[in-house]
């Protein structure tokens, strides 16, 4: 999988994909526009969404309405060692309405924790970045 990112200038940054184009902004104390999410606000979404498409799947496959159910996530955040913020934990609270069987609790929890954003956190990747000089030939101007 391959993703283009863009610089737009004042922080403006979009990640292009399949079909896709997802923007993000700083707020502007930080010298943006406040006009998207941050890249790590998207990050704590992206960690709930797909919480939420294991307990989406779950409760299908059994014909369970969902259009009742929330998950509610909490982040706490403790100070580390050079000053700066760091996310300490996430907390999913899988909010069902009183006519959810309750024997199917344990594995809506189940479910949400089966999240591949939560297992790749578990188990991080690599990371390689570089730097590349491209060529102008071909571009055309404005």
């Amino acid at each position: 999988m391959e993703m283009l990112i863009r610089l737009h200038g004042a922080n403006k940054i979009s990640a292009e994909f399949d079909s896709y184009q997802v923007v993000t902004d700083q707020p502007v104390e930080a010298g943006g526009t406040g006009s998207a999410p941050t890249p790590f606000q998207l990050f704590l979404a992206s960690l709930g969404t797909c919480a939420g498409v294991y307990v989406g799947a779950f409760c299908e496959q059994r014909g369970i309405p969902t259009e009742e159910i929330t998950i509610h996530q909490t982040m706490e955040f403790t100070e580390s060692a050079d000053g700066k913020q760091r996310l300490a934990k996430v907390g999913l609270e899988i909010r069902v309405p009183p006519e959810f069987p309750e024997k199917y609790h344990n594995a809506l929890v189940k479910s949400a924790e089966l999240c591949t954003v939560k297992k790749t956190l578990a188990n991080p990747p690599d990371f390689a970045i570089s730097t590349r000089v491209f060529s102008n030939e071909g571009k055309t101007a404005g």
